[in-house]
């Protein structure tokens, strides 16, 4: 059963300090406050979930179909549209509001995000082929990536074949990310680490999937604190 994702755009990446003189890169998120738009029923189409809409759009942007929808659900249109299946639908009400305060206990999310597109790239830095020789009879050809098919038998090119192309700009999802902290005030959220895409990237966040059992930066710190307390046994 899936959990109840946010979206949020990018902002940037900082620097978090602990009292340690640990420094902590972290990617900042500044996140939307989703509202239910529908709450959907098991005997109407054979599975349960909520509808939840994201972000402000201008009336005269929709067609005549989704205008009717939201004027029929009193309330104002939404940019974006997600549905999450949930197990028990009786939590959640039209109407309702989704924000930050769904991470409050949660230590590591998934993040989904799309990649910075590089444009057409050659096979090196696609896929970190080696290239060829710089010396020894090879010529123009130090970057190529090599022999792609077969003499005569195929003689083709089998799909998937690593070669040049279109690198980047593609959906990714980076599992188990710590929340170093968030700012309800500000609808802020920060994350250990980088995530996929550029600033003002739209993110999705969710609890995330597995089941970790690894320490969290300040469970890590306290641990550090008690080892310091611990007097060192005396030297023989």
């Amino acid at each position: 059963m899936s959990e109840i994702a946010l979206i949020g755009k990018k902002i940037g990446m900082s620097r978090e300090f602990y009292k340690t003189g640990q420094s902590v890169p972290v990617t900042v998120v500044k996140m939307e406050t989703g509202r239910i738009i529908q709450v959907i029923d098991k005997t109407k189409r054979g599975y349960q979930a909520i509808q939840v809409g994201f972000g402000k759009i201008k009336n005269s942007k929709l067609n005549k179909p989704m205008k009717e929808y939201f004027a029929k659900k009193n309330t104002e249109p939404k940019k974006i549209l997600k549905e999450f299946r949930v197990e028990n639908i009786d939590n959640y009400k039209e109407g309702n509001e989704l924000g930050i305060d769904i991470f409050k206990d949660v230590k590591f999310v998934d993040v989904k995000s799309k990649t910075i597109g590089k444009g057409f790239a050659g096979a090196m830095k696609r896929h970190n082929f080696g290239g060829l020789r710089a010396s020894h009879g090879v010529s123009v050809s130090h970057r190529a990536h090599g022999s792609t098919g077969q003499n005569q038998d195929p003689g083709k090119v089998f799909k998937g074949k690593k070669m040049a192309g279109h690198m980047g700009n593609k959906t990714r999802t980076i599992q188990n990310i710590e929340i170093i902290k968030a700012d309800s005030d500000n609808n802020l959220i920060y994350l250990k680490g980088s995530i996929p895409g550029s600033r003002n990237t739209q993110v999705l966040i969710k609890k995330a999937v597995k089941n970790l059992r690894k320490l969290t930066m300040n469970e890590k710190i306290e641990i550090i604190e008690k080892q310091k307390k611990i007097p060192d046994k005396k030297k023989k």
